[in-house]
């Protein structure tokens, strides 16, 4: 995985609340077993009339030039539904390294962290102040101080994360990797033990 610190970027917002995993990356698109090429596929049905990659939805998020950047900022209940895991490899892969929202379905929650993708949980308040910021406001995620500013006002939020997750994204672990980083002291609590 890649190493998550500081994300600062201008943002897209789909103010959509209840966005299930098959919005976020449709069943149809399920059968690879590796990780790439998701991408191309999030959010399909809302960017594309009838599957035609030829007839963009000239009103959504995705398809609009003015909107960019490394943080996706979803409605209220993101990634409920089924627990597929290809939502958060869509995100990463499109190129998204943060979502924010005010809640999040916990499968999917998981799944982004597991992936790389840091789900930032504000307030609804604090939500709606940022679907308000135009198309060129930056915002920033620091995981080592848990917090999101607005960059354009300074109004700032803390979110909560757990903390093995937090110490796998700030040095790009993932399972096998942290324990691959703490071998020493296993070996070293195994002789004692024995």
């Amino acid at each position: 995985m890649k190493v998550l610190t500081t994300i600062q970027s201008r943002f897209v917002p789909v103010n959509i609340e209840n966005i299930d995993t098959d919005q976020i990356i449709p069943a149809r698109f399920l059968k690879a077993t590796t990780k790439e090429g998701f991408g191309k596929n999030l959010f399909r049905d809302w960017r594309y009339e009838n599957d035609d990659e030829s007839k963009k939805i000239a009103h959504f998020p995705l398809n609009m030039s003015q909107f960019d950047g490394e943080i996706l900022v979803a409605g209220k209940n993101f990634g409920c539904g089924s627990s597929r895991e290809h939502a958060a490899w869509s995100i990463l892969d499109y190129g998204f390294r943060v979502v924010v929202s005010s809640f999040f379905a916990d499968i999917f929650r998981n799944n982004a962290l597991n992936n790389g993708v840091l789900p930032v949980q504000v307030s609804d308040a604090f939500l709606q102040r940022i679907f308000l910021q135009d198309n060129n406001t930056e915002l920033t995620v620091d995981l080592e101080k848990q917090t999101i500013t607005i960059n354009s006002t300074g109004e700032q939020e803390y979110f909560d994360i757990n903390s093995y997750k937090k110490t796998c994204l700030l040095n790009g672990y993932d399972d096998i990797d942290y324990l691959l980083s703490i071998k020493e002291d296993i070996k070293q609590f195994e002789t004692q033990r024995a």
